[in-house]
This record gives C-alpha cells, structure tokens and sequence, in this order.
C-alpha cells in the first residue's frame, strides 16, 4: 500500500492505493471515481482495462480521465487525482525499465567460450617447428623451470591457461609483434587476458634473467672484454650506442617524447663487448634529448666520471710511451668529455692521415653495436613498428628482448640457432662481408639511429685521441 501526500492551495490531502504491479506490462486505460468526500478526504477507486493492440505499439503513455460526481471542494479533488496520475506514472514506467533492463542484458551461455576449451591440445604443434623465436626445446623447458612458478594461476572456475602457453604466447608477440587479437586467434586466449599475460611473463622473465646483463666491477674482468678488441682496438673494453625507440604518443605527455624525426620515442643507451653481448642498458630517456645528454643522466656515466668502474691501471699501448687509459667507443652524437669515451674526428680527411686511420679502425670495432642492434630488430620483431602500449611495458618487453638475446648467445644448444655462422659482420682479406642480419634490410621505423652532434672536446681528452690515431697510423 503507498500513501500520497499532496497539496493543492492551503489544502492538504492523502490517498491511500496497492501499486499496479500486475498491470505494469501493458498499457492501460484507467478511470478514476470519486467514492466519498468527507471533509478535507476524498476516497477514490480506479478500474483498468487494456488497450487494444494497436496502441501496445506506440511509445509508453498513460491515459486517465476523471468523472467528478457528488464531489464538494474541487481544490482537494484536483490535488488528489493529480497524486494518484504522479504515483501511477511513476510505479509503471520504473517496472517497464526494469524489464526493459532485463531484456538487454543476455545472459552467458557459457563460463568458457568451446573454441578456447582445447586451447592447450594444437597451439604448441607448432611452436618449435617454426623457430619464430629462435631457442631450442631444451632453452625453452629451462626458461619455463624458472618462471614457472612466478607465471602459474589456479581457478576452480575453469581449466587455467597453462604457464608453456603463457610464456608461448609472450615469445610469440616479441617475435612478431603480433597483435593482441592475432594471437587469440592462434592461441585460442582472448585478447583481454594476452594483455594482462605478456607484461606478467616479461617481469617474470626479467626477475630470472637480470644477471644476463652485468657491467664488470674488477679489473680482471675488464681485461676478459679487452681481449675481444685488442687486435682491432686495444685499450677498449666496450662500445656505446643508443637508439630511439618509436613509440605512439603517450597521454597527457607533451613534447617529453618528442624527437628529431617527428615522432614519439623512449632512448635505449647499451653498452655491448665482443661477443655482442649487452653489458650494461639504459632504457626510457625522453626523446627529445639527444645521445649524450641521455648518456651523461645514465648510471654508465656517473661510474664513469666518479672513476668508480675499477678498470685497469693506465698502460702504454704497444710501442709507445704515453700512457693511455681504457676507453669506450661511441659515434658522433657523444660528447668527448671523458677520457674513458672515445668518438671519431670530426669531418671528411684525407686517406693516409692518422684521422682517417683512426676513423676507420673505430668505425671497424664498433660495428659490433650496430649488428647487436640489428639481430635484435631482426629477431624481436615487435620494434618493426610503433608501439602501442604504455611507455612502463615498452620499457619492460624492451629489456625482456635484451635479456633474452644474452640468454640466448651465451646458451650451447640456442647460440647456434639464435646468430648461425654469418649472421654478423666479418673482415675478410681486409674487406667488410656483411651479415646475413643486413639481407632485406632497412632501418627499423622503430629503432632509430640518433644524429651526430658537434661539440668542442677538451684539450686533455682530444690528445688521449690523437695519442691513439698516432698510434694506428704509426702500425698501418
């Protein structure tokens, strides 16, 4: 039973009725008598039939007349019909809602769609057979072991995506740069839930593999790199690059990330040693800066100049008197501001100076960077173009592929299968023979060189240079 107050002039009045649930559904036609009048209370009753089929097509409406009869103070009648037509107008159109609501939201036929039920019987058929990924069986089985437990989910619900799949599914999306629904099609998991498994499998993978990337802290260590340069560059224990990243605008941004080429992009600064491995990265300087200035905000650089890396004591090189201290190799884009970091000479020189001596025998050593670069874009082909995710797991998958290129070059079963025989750059009889990583090769529109920048070097560090270029073109 509800009851109505309302007013009409100095007047008030109540009415007393059951709500129109069971008439709810249809639209009705409602006629309203007035029974008793006593005073300031009017009791009245209402009858209802239902419309005819015509008018159950058009828009919900309500129609009620009013037959005064015997009735004494129109002001107390008019308020109390107006009352009943706001409570009868209102308790039918919220149960028509309801229905209505009711109506839309279908119900689930199932818990799990039947396409993903057997997911786990066909989706690793073939996984190995085409070596998207280059890693063995035995390399895979052991990078499961590790992450196994950090990656593995129970639910009483349904059958849980196995973790072989989950990592699967993440080396699968580095490896192509599939989309999300690409990869539902091919795994049988929904686009939803690939989104939450890659960055979960890539933290995982970063938290087992972390020691795969280790800048050396003694000297001996120092001179285990060394010897990989010594026949080309002696005294270098590392070359240095750094790369733009392309990534889709981020929100609320700005020019942050805005770079030279008109794009959006995150910086990766590495540093890699003989065996083209990486042994320190440096991942998320904003674009807009250049090579140097992110290298000088890196933790690389503040060793560097805190004479805090321990290399080895400074030593002549061969046949010379002069000692020289072990040095980086980088491109044009660094500033020369340290003695630990050498760049080539600016501009074009003559053959036969000892400029282009020493232009050359650095460009020679630190090719290895630029192959380093190249096999990981070759491989990881999730940088072939802009990325469209959150700058946090661009950062993420980023150093994920660069864990897993160590992984991989230092691994006897994979090594082999991840850079066969030919996949880098090699001398020859004096001549450069290209890798097989350079074959159908163009820059990655992800992966960016950063353009050199002139500056003016100090006088100590430019005579360590020259004491080198000296040297090169003394041996020719």
């Amino acid at each position: 039973m509800y009851i109505v107050h309302c007013s009409s002039l100095s007047l008030n009045a109540s009415f007393t009725f059951s709500p129109l649930s069971c008439y709810s559904s249809c639209r009705i036609y409602f006629s309203l008598y007035c029974l008793r009048s006593e005073g300031r209370s009017c009791v009245f009753i209402f009858s209802s039939l239902p419309f005819l089929n015509y008018f159950s097509k058009l828009p919900w409406s309500l129609f009620i007349s009013f037959k005064m009869e015997d009735v004494q103070g129109g002001d107390e009648t008019a308020a109390l019909a107006l009352s009943l037509l706001a409570v009868i107008n209102y308790q039918v159109c919220s149960e028509n809602r309801r229905l209505a609501n009711r109506r839309s939201r279908r119900k689930r036929r199932w818990w799990m769609i039947s396409v993903h039920r057997n997911r786990t019987l066909n989706s690793m058929d073939h996984f190995f057979e085409e070596n998207f990924c280059r890693m063995s069986r035995d390399d895979f089985d052991i990078l499961l072991s590790k992450i196994e437990s950090m990656i593995k989910k129970q639910t009483r619900l349904r059958i849980p995506i196995p973790p072989k799949v989950r990592l699967a599914i993440t080396l699968r999306y580095l490896a192509t740069g599939d989309s999300y629904r690409s990869l539902h099609y091919l795994f049988k998991v929904s686009a939803s839930a690939i989104s939450l498994i890659v960055p979960e499998v890539c933290k995982a993978i970063n938290t087992v593999l972390k020691d795969q990337i280790k800048l050396p802290s003694t000297p001996e260590e120092w001179l285990v790199i060394e010897q990989g340069f010594k026949q080309k560059f002696p005294r270098c224990v590392g070359a240095i690059d750094g790369k733009h990243i392309v990534i889709e605008s981020p929100a609320h941004s700005g020019s942050k990330n805005f770079n030279y080429r008109g794009t959006f992009s995150i910086v990766l600064m590495a540093l890699v040693d003989s065996d083209y491995r990486f042994i320190f990265a440096d991942i998320g300087g904003q674009g807009r800066i250049s090579d140097g200035g992110i290298f000088q905000h890196t933790l690389l650089w503040q060793k560097i100049t805190n004479d805090s890396l321990n290399f080895p004591p400074e030593s002549p090189l061969p046949g010379r008197d002069r000692h020289v201290p072990y040095v980086f190799i980088a491109d044009g884009a660094f500033a020369l501001h340290n003695k630990h970091v050498l760049k080539p000479f600016p501009g074009d020189h003559d053959i036969g100076t000892a400029e282009r001596t020493f232009n050359t025998k650095l460009a020679s050593s630190r090719v290895i960077v630029e192959n380093v670069f190249g096999v990981l874009t070759s491989v990881y082909r999730i940088f072939k173009k802009p990325i469209a995710i959150d700058v946090k797991n661009v950062k993420l998958i980023t150093m994920t592929c660069i864990l897993l290129h160590n992984f991989l070059r230092t691994s006897q079963t994979s090594r082999n299968i991840y850079t066969p025989p030919g996949t880098f750059d090699s001398l020859v009889h004096g001549q450069i023979v290209h890798g097989s990583w350079r074959q159908n090769h163009t820059e990655s529109p992800v992966i960016r060189a950063i353009p050199p920048v002139a500056r003016r070097s100090p006088a100590s560090v430019s005579d360590i240079r020259n004491e080198f270029a000296n040297y090169f073109h003394n041996i020719e």
